[in-house]
């Protein structure tokens, strides 16, 4: 019965980070450093595990299928834009595709970046037109529209995963304005580059798309939001899957926007060990707005650099399955201090 599985899916798919975790297992290393997913080393805010914690008592009824308290607490936090929700960042990017777009239609993805944009696009049926980003990673507008052309729905990553680094929101306005089609902004790493895109709303093709894995530290519970246009929301809304979010998650993501200290306390926290940790690096690293940071340790592959890392005691994330990047890169995550003094001292063994 395999014949009928699609041939898309019959090989590649998603990379996850894990073997790293099994070198440093076989060598000995029960609590690793765990800096390869971009993840929150800190446990989420008190607020959000407390109204979690009730939150069970209801989970024998289906939760709010209009996500109000949710929608009500984003509206507190950012004001009256337009919301909609989705299981991770990466279920909303999958709705917005399946609103938007029909077999055969162009989906263009600035890469490199995240792989799951191409990878939810030609699950649609889509053509994906992969446009290279300039040698420093930066973005040219005016060379991004002419290589779009009639694309249905552009990608956009900003602050960069895996490069980290942030598109000024000027360069993404001409890109936008410059489109005959959607542009997604992926901005799940924004809370820590200080630069706000709420204002490029104005434009009534840009989608905002965010996460409470980061910054919010409730990756484990999948919440992925995004901005949208109003005339948007109710198409979303009929492509979405009913009852997207469960009502565990969606009461520890409300009581976590408000709780600034927590979330400011962990944005300081990874500002400051960012720039310390870049500028420690004995390999060359990239400049970047998130809570990562890309390194360059050629000649060495990412692979082998990740594997020695690995049976140090360090777990890093391989660049390699990255479109459009070279085999030579790691992303390294910044961690709580003793996981990111750990790397500082065997990356300089390296």
């Amino acid at each position: 019965m395999e014949r009928l599985v699609r041939d898309i899916f019959r090989s590649g798919g998603y990379v996850f980070a894990t073997g790293a975790r099994e070198i440093a297992a076989r060598a000995g290393h029960r609590r690793p450093a765990l800096l390869a997913s971009n993840e929150n080393p800190f446990p989420p805010s008190p607020r959000a595990i407390s109204a979690a914690g009730e939150a069970l008592a209801t989970v024998n009824r289906y939760p709010d299928e209009t996500g109000r308290e949710l929608i009500a607490a984003l509206e507190r936090c950012h004001g009256r834009y337009r919301f909609v929700t989705g299981v991770g960042m990466d279920g909303v990017i999958e709705t917005v595709i399946r609103t938007l777009v029909s077999p055969g239609d162009r989906v263009a993805v600035l890469e490199p970046t995240f792989s799951f944009y191409g990878l939810a696009a030609r699950a649609q049926g889509a053509v994906v037109e992969r446009i290279a980003r300039e040698s420093d990673f930066s973005v040219d507008p005016g060379r991004v529209v002419r290589a779009a052309g009639d694309a249905k729905l552009t990608f956009l990553c900003s602050p960069n995963n895996p490069t980290g680094n942030a598109t000024p929101p000027a360069i993404v306005r001409e890109i936008a304005e410059g489109l005959d089609g959607m542009l997604f902004l992926d901005n799940a790493y924004v809370e820590f580059s200080g630069i706000d895109y709420r204002p490029l709303l104005e434009c009534p093709n840009i989608i905002l798309g965010r996460t409470f894995s980061k910054a919010y530290a409730l990756a484990g519970l999948r919440i992925g939001y995004a901005f949208v246009p109003g005339w948007f929301e109710p198409y979303y809304r009929r492509a979405e899957t009913p009852f997207t979010l469960n009502a565990v998650s969606s009461a520890a993501a409300a009581a976590a926007l408000a709780d600034d200290e927590h979330r400011e306390r962990t944005v300081s926290h990874i500002r400051s060990w960012r720039e310390r940790m870049m500028d420690a690096c004995p390999f060359p690293v990239f400049p970047s707005d998130a809570n990562f940071f890309l390194v360059d340790v050629a000649p060495m592959t990412g692979e082998e650099a990740v594997a020695a890392l690995a049976q140090q005691g360090v777990i890093v994330r391989s660049c390699t399955s990255f479109p459009g990047l070279g085999n030579h890169f790691i992303r390294v995550s910044i961690g709580d201090a003793w996981e990111n003094e750990l790397f500082l001292a065997e990356v300089t063994r390296l």
